[in-house]
């Protein structure tokens, strides 16, 4: 599966999470920020870099996901197993 579906997928698990995936111009910010999950007035929000390769992004949003409970979350077995392996 190619980078790009998987991160679609990854995206589409964070919404199931009741997490949003916001892609951001950070570089614009002029401060020295990373992309991460945070809370935005009680919602939880996953900042992302949008000018990282579409692989990165994955891997960060990967990252996350791996600390979230995934069990009753249904993934495509090669999502799933890139979350295992990545």
């Amino acid at each position: 599966m190619k980078s790009t579906q998987i991160y679609q997928h990854l995206k589409e698990a964070a919404e199931k999470l009741d997490i949003t995936v916001s892609e951001q111009n950070l570089r614009a910010t002029g401060v020295n920020a990373k992309s991460g999950l945070c809370r935005v007035k009680g919602q939880q929000v996953f900042i992302m870099d949008k000018h990282l390769p579409v692989r990165q992004k994955a891997e960060i949003l990967a990252d996350c996901l791996r600390q979230m409970p995934l069990d009753d979350v249904y993934l495509m077995p090669a999502v799933r197993d890139y979350l295992e392996h990545c």
